[in-house]
């Protein structure tokens, strides 16, 4: 795997996950906003709905975060009653019949679930294997995982853009890396790790790039990270700031900033039993 051993606690941590990180919305949101300027745009709700044409019965949303999904599920498929679970309550907000629980022991009878869903979460399970086995467990023969993630090469442009930041603001040519997310459970990671419960998985690229012409929507990106903020070597904000000068001298000399983005949705089926 292509993980990072020096912030893997770091993106693990539940008592992290469940407060700085997403005791609220607003950080997920915008690392979400960012996307508004990708072309292609993808709809992923939509494509998640598309998936579950024809299926019926119970799908849980693990991992469902601010419940962008469960909304869109809740409205186009009536024939589905959607479980949204969360290990933060207070992301969880105001999501009607919304479980907090930990996907690595899912409160989930064997074999009840149509379909589950771990949508960009499963880089945050401490034991990514027995996640996956407790996403196969409470599937019913014939049941649908479907899981995203972003690949190796996702957003490097940002990662390049903070590492100069930080170098700026230290003195030196290049500062430490961030904290990246995806880093221990990529798309391409995925497939061997999903491989071990569902013996078939189909990969659904996603890629684009986003293109601004203000830095507000890239500095927001970047400050959404503050949570691991004293654990990435530099200081945070003079980072944030001189990132956000750098963006503003790229837009002023070729017109917009760009990133290029690569992520994907892994449809498996078939659990091992």
């Amino acid at each position: 795997m292509t993980a990072q051993p020096a912030h893997d606690h770091l993106v693990t941590d539940r008592s992290l996950l469940s407060t700085k990180a997403y005791g609220t919305g607003r950080h997920l949101a915008a690392r979400q906003s960012l996307y508004r300027w990708q072309t292609p745009s993808h709809d992923l709700p939509g494509i998640v709905v598309d998936e579950l044409t024809g299926v019926r019965g119970a799908v849980a949303d693990v991992g469902c975060g601010n419940g962008q999904f469960v909304a869109r599920l809740r409205e186009d498929c009536p024939n589905l009653f959607v479980l949204p679970m969360d290990v933060s309550h207070g992301i969880l907000g105001a999501i009607p019949g919304a479980v907090v629980t930990d996907v690595q022991q899912l409160p989930i009878a064997d074999g009840v679930l149509s379909a589950v869903l771990a949508l960009h979460m499963l880089y945050h399970v401490e034991d990514q294997s027995q996640a996956v086995r407790e996403l196969g467990r409470v599937l019913a023969p014939g049941g649908i995982a479907i899981v995203s993630t972003n690949s190796q090469a996702d957003k490097r442009e940002l990662e390049q853009l903070w590492r100069r930041a930080a170098g700026d603001v230290l003195g030196i040519q290049e500062g430490p890396a961030r904290v990246q997310l995806s880093a221990r459970f990529t798309l391409e990671d995925a497939p061997a790790i999903l491989g071990t419960v569902f013996g078939e998985i189909r990969t659904i690229p996603l890629s684009g790039v986003i293109e601004v012409t203000d830095a507000d929507p890239v500095v927001a990106h970047l400050a959404s990270y503050e949570a691991w903020a004293d654990r990435m070597g530099v200081p945070f904000r003079e980072t944030i700031e001189r990132a956000r000068e750098r963006v503003n001298e790229t837009i002023r000399a070729e017109g917009a900033f760009r990133v290029t983005c690569l992520g994907g949705i892994l449809v498996c089926r078939g659990t091992r039993r």
